[in-house]
């Protein structure tokens, strides 16, 4: 009885891999990023859901994947690229053999040297200092509060967020900066008609900031800092950050603490040694 695929074209492509000189391992790395790809598919792409062709993926398709790797997973550019090339191989293979009749990551780019700069972890200790820093936005340094405290940018500009924090735990220093921020957004929620955090100051609609609109007060930040404020490199910091200081705690107590799913547990583990070593 064959042996079920954990991917299309897993019984040809593998020996291929092997044929041409990979080792076993490779060749595991290359079908568990195959694996996952398809079986994000499965589940969230409505297309590949109707009759599961490979034929029938276009570029958007796979990148709506390795958006969900840095929006979701909140992998390195490292891996990123590392990713997008396991897959790129394996399509131009279909493609070469004639197997699917479209390239879908032909147009696809991984990041450059400049996106593949570790992310600093400065601001986790100077934060006292940061959130005294006048020259800041509020909301830059509302976003670097947050995300030391676990948040997601994600999560921090979602309707209704302010309600699943609790000021009341915040240290000397978070309070200070609250009770100044407090001051700072309550008329614009009164204008707004909204209690959320992160709202534009002009009406315009929809009145919450989007990411774009935040990175608005990000980018002008990062020369007053002098580092990056991208807000998923801040957050992959903090976590490997966390990871580091607290390497005593068990996989359940950091999921916990982090909010992260046995996934995310297994892949800053991996981060953090290769940080650490």
């Amino acid at each position: 009885m064959a042996q079920a695929t954990q991917y299309p074209y897993q019984d040809v492509f593998e020996p291929y891999l092997e044929n041409e000189g990979l080792a076993q391992p490779t060749i595991n790395e290359y079908r568990t990023v195959l694996t996952d790809l398809f079986s994000y598919m499965s589940t969230f792409n409505t297309g590949y859901q109707r009759d599961h062709r490979v034929a029938a993926l276009f570029d958007r398709d796979v990148e709506q994947y390795l958006a969900m790797l840095i929006n979701e997973r909140h992998v390195t550019n490292g891996t990123y690229n590392k990713m997008l090339s396991h897959i790129n191989i394996y399509f131009k293979y279909l493609f070469t053999h004639n197997l699917i009749s479209q390239f879908p990551t032909l147009t696809l780019k991984g990041k450059s040297k400049e996106q593949l700069r570790a992310p600093s972890t400065k601001w986790l200790y100077a934060l006292p200092e940061i959130m005294g820093n006048d020259q800041l936005s509020y909301y830059t340094r509302l976003t670097l509060l947050l995300t030391n405290r676990g948040y997601t940018v994600k999560e921090m500009l979602t309707p209704g967020f302010y309600t699943q924090f609790d000021p009341n735990s915040f240290n000397e220093w978070e309070t200070t900066f609250w009770a100044e921020f407090t001051r700072f957004i309550t008329p614009i929620q009164a204008r707004q008609h909204s209690q959320d955090l992160f709202l534009k100051q002009r009406f315009d609609g929809d009145p919450h900031l989007t990411v774009p609109g935040l990175h608005k007060y990000l980018k002008p930040d990062e020369k007053v800092l002098g580092i990056p404020l991208t807000p998923t490199k801040l957050y992959q910091s903090m976590v490997v950050n966390y990871f580091l200081t607290h390497d005593k705690l068990t996989d359940q107590e950091l999921a916990a603490d982090l909010r992260l799913d046995p996934q995310s547990i297994a892949y800053y583990h991996q981060l953090a040694a290769a940080v650490k070593a």
